[in-house]
């Protein structure tokens, strides 16, 4: 915009206009909408005034050169005198030349000062006309906008409720679906599978609604509170400040036309007198002070509404507590989602207070709408930030809890290991090792008496130095990578407490396990100078900090008032990574690989089935639930297990190698020789390992030639539990992957429902493939073909050879009815009666 210079006769008055634009301004007291309306309607009676006065100058100075043209006229006419010849030397004559002559440097004055009014003073009045509507255009847009982002938060607002009422209608569906297949009703199958994964969807999916709902709120809050304070204030404050420079520039082209229109005679002065007298008066303070008073007096306008943006509270009654009004959920559902969120705000909040840094030179470019937007910007993310640091500031260093609000099946079955079909070497007979000797541990230390104290000066005591390079591996109560479910199993007893590993997002990371009011896991915190830490002093080693928080006596955190009281040593059958040495490669299974290996400390030769450290966690837990089924199992037809290792990384499972591997690879490598007596021999073992099985409540649920082993003397035994289940019924939760359709019974394959009965009728497709040395179940029929003629009454024929008695007992156990089939005590004293038939 164009300035004038001003002199400085006028700077008290200019002084006094700005006192009064801060003490009565736009952004006190125009709040309203009605104010709003009242302020475009003045500026619009201002450039209508405008472009009057613009038609009226221009009149002027079409008049002023009239005016002049007139005057030349008068004076070339004067000067045209008859006979001046004769008025030579004439004083009169001369006299009245000269006024004529004056006469025309009058016509040509005029002429110049409107011409001067028309090039100058005119062009700058109609820049100003251009400029009024500019501003008035801009302030209407800036004011547009702003408003705009009230009402687009509040429309923003009232569509999130709605999603979130939507998902949360979609959720109650979902979890009443879920429940009434698989708490109420108990049915299984492919249906309870579609509605299992519909439910924990809609659980995710409404967990991040809710938090997306409350951040929404948050900002709606800041956002309403910063139009009212902060953007329109500015605004206001700012379109006043234009207003008032356009007021004196207006001032000034009014002075310089009363100075091009002083004619200097006595009735253009009185006139200049005047006009300059009614210029004087304008002073651009007070130009808008009777506007204002009147909105002040009589014609306020209603005030901005105020919305209140509050939680609807009935949107989480139906979420089992998990949800909570105006706080994030910070769950295993959301916890990676609030992360992000945080790692998206921190830094655009950075960006914001460097910009408003006063060392930023940028700023001064800025306008007072723009200052003030970002300052709402950053007032705006600094509240996100505070609502979402304290979510994960409660959550401190425990791990993050369950999301899901019904508790599902743990132990779901998915893809189970691939049987293995090779020849594992032989080994000598050997009597069992003795269990491995722990070393002196951190346990033996805190087994005897002690006095607690609140900062022992020696963490570890005298058994331990400081210095020492034990290894946390070496302590009795670190159980490495075992999983968290193996965890909670040990913790039975308030205080009770163990030190485990585990990986989040490629990340290693240690966890201190206690029972506490439930179970309580905590991540140990590192330190920038690598010490260990949860909420109170750091240490350089693992093994001073637990000894620092059990001595002590003191919370683990203050929020969760966990004290540890009793360290819980390995089992027994946890052993050291180190303790097992692996040899060759054997075989290959759906985790990982399966080893030759040998135990250091015995020399005992051993098969290791080992899982991949990259598979899933909850893989890794369905690998070792075959180790936590055999380690309770000894019978001389069930493979044994010697122990587990989840020190580290791989997870090992340790077993006796048995002397001839698969019995579906030895029946078929040996086919030409085997007797009857023989096949019998191994209905018989199989029969009695599966008897031992039944009296443990343990469903195998795989039971194959490809899943029993063949030790010295032919002696068969049941190997590979990973699909096995401790308990008299057991329901399939998610589907029937990977289910051997050819083994398993009809109410499994229809149902998902296991029994030991179960097992009965796959021991009765056992004994098929014994007695056809190999042979494949249902031959020339495709899994679904041989699923339909089962259900339509068909049963394979015995192989060629087959007693009748044990043709007679394969049907038996293939009765479609569960009861009506034997169970394996009858079926073993069936099979060892007709095995001490045949010689």
């Amino acid at each position: 915009m164009f300035q004038f210079t001003v002199p400085r006769s006028d700077r008290d008055w200019i002084s006094k206009s700005l006192y009064l634009l801060e003490k009565m301004g736009f952004s006190t007291h125009l709040q309203s909408k009605d104010a709003h309306e009242a302020m475009l309607s003045r500026q619009d009676a201002e450039l209508r005034l405008l472009e009057t006065m613009r038609r009226c100058i221009t009149n002027k100075v079409k008049c002023d050169k009239d005016y002049s043209l007139a005057l030349s006229a008068i004076s070339v006419q004067g000067q045209k005198v008859d006979r001046s010849e004769d008025m030579i030397g004439s004083l009169l004559s001369s006299a009245w030349r000269g006024m004529m002559e004056e006469l025309e440097n009058a016509a040509r004055l005029v002429k110049t000062n409107a011409e001067t009014v028309e090039k100058e003073t005119l062009e700058k009045l109609n820049l100003l006309c251009q400029e009024k509507r500019k501003a008035k255009k801009q302030y209407l847009e800036e004011y547009t906008r702003i408003t705009q982002q009230f009402t687009n938060i509040s429309e923003e607002v009232a569509r999130k409720k709605a999603d979130y009422q939507k998902h949360l209608d979609f959720y109650r569906l979902m979890r009443a679906r879920f429940e009434e297949y698989y708490v109420k009703s108990g049915r299984g199958g492919r249906k309870l599978d579609d509605v299992r994964d519909k439910y924990q969807r809609a659980c995710r999916k409404l967990h991040l609604v809710h938090n997306e709902y409350v951040l929404l709120l948050s900002e709606a809050e800041q956002v309403q509170r910063d139009v009212k304070t902060c953007l329109l204030p500015a605004l206001y404050h700012q379109h006043q400040a234009t207003l008032c420079s356009f007021v004196i520039n207006w001032r000034n082209i009014l002075k310089e036309l009363s100075v091009q229109w002083n004619y200097a005679s006595k009735e253009f002065v009185d006139i200049f007198s005047r006009t300059e007298t009614h210029v004087d008066t304008i002073l651009p303070g007070n130009e808008y002070v009777d506007f204002l008073q009147k909105q002040i007096d009589g014609h306020r306008g209603t005030p901005v509404e105020v919305s209140e943006f509050s939680f609807d509270n009935s949107l989480v009654e139906d979420t089992s507590g998990k949800l909570l009004a105006n706080t994030l959920a910070v769950d295993n559902l959301t916890v990676e989602w609030v992360r992000g969120k945080l790692a998206e705000v921190e830094p655009r909040l950075r960006e914001a207070q460097e910009r408003l840094s006063n060392k930023n030179s940028r700023l001064q470019d800025l306008s007072e709408v723009a200052m003030a937007e970002l300052k709402c910007e950053e007032k705006k993310l600094g509240r996100q930030l505070e609502v979402i640091k304290k979510a994960l500031t409660d959550l401190g260093c425990e791990e993050v809890p369950p999301g899901c609000d019904i508790p599902i099946e743990s132990s779901l079955d998915t893809n189970h290991e691939n049987q293995i079909e090779n020849v594992i070497p032989v080994r000598k007979p050997s009597l069992p090792s003795p269990p491995l000797q722990p070393t002196t541990s951190l346990v033996d230390i805190l087994r005897k008496p002690f006095r607690r104290k609140s900062v022992p000066s020696s963490p570890l005591g005298s058994r331990h130095n400081i210095g020492s390079t034990r290894s946390l591996v070496d302590e009795d109560w670190f159980h490495g990578v075992l999983p968290r479910e193996e965890v909670v199993r040990l913790l039975t007893k308030e205080g009770d407490f163990l030190v485990r590993e585990t990986t989040r997002n490629d990340e290693n990371q240690t966890v201190l396990s206690v029972c506490w009011g439930g179970h309580k896991h905590f991540i140990v915190q590192t330190t920038n100078e690598g010490q260990f830490r949860f909420e109170g002093p750091a240490f350089a080693t693992i093994q001073e900090l637990i000894m620092y928080q059990y001595q002590s006596g003191l919370p683990v955190t203050s929020r969760s008032g966990a004290i540890l009281r009793q360290p819980i040593p390995r089992e027994r059958w946890e052993l050291n990574n180190d303790d097992v040495i692996l040899l060759d490669k054997i075989g290959r299974g759906n985790f990982g690989d399966v080893y030759k290996g040998r135990l250091r400390v015995t020399d005992q030769e051993v098969a290791v089935k080992t899982c991949r450290v990259t598979v899933a966690e909850e893989h890794k837990r369905k690998f070792l639930q075959e180790g936590r089924i055999l380690k309770q199992y000894d019978h001389p037809n069930v493979v044994k297990l010697i122990g587990i290792c989840v020190q580290k990384q791989p997870i090992m499972i340790v077993m006796e190698l048995v002397v001839g591997g698969s019995l579906l690879t030895y029946l078929r490598n040996n086919a030409s020789t085997l007797s009857t007596k023989q096949l019998i021999t191994m209905c018989r073992d199989a029969a009695a390992g599966m008897r031992y099985l039944e009296s443990k409540n343990c469903i195998h649920r795989d039971l194959a030639a490809r899943n029993c082993l063949v030790g010295d003397s032919n002696v068969v035994k049941i190997s590979d539990f990973g699909m096995s289940r401790e308990e008299e019924e057991y329901i399939v939760s998610d589907g029937m992957k990977q289910i051997p359709i050819k083994w398993t019974a009809p109410e499994a394959l229809n149902f998902g429902k296991y029994t030991s009965l179960c097992d009965v009728w796959s021991y009765g497709v056992l004994c098929w493939e014994i007695f056809s040395k190999g042979g494949t179940p249902y031959p020339g029929l495709s899994n679904t073909k041989a699923r339909e003629k089962i259900d339509t009454g068909y049963r394979m024929p015995a192989p060629e050879g087959t007693p009748e008695e044990m043709n007679r007992l394969m049907l038996r156990c293939w009765e479609y009815e569960p009861d009506n089939r034997p169970h394996f005590d009858q079926i073993h004293a069936i099979v060892d009666n007709l095995n001490s038939t045949y010689r």
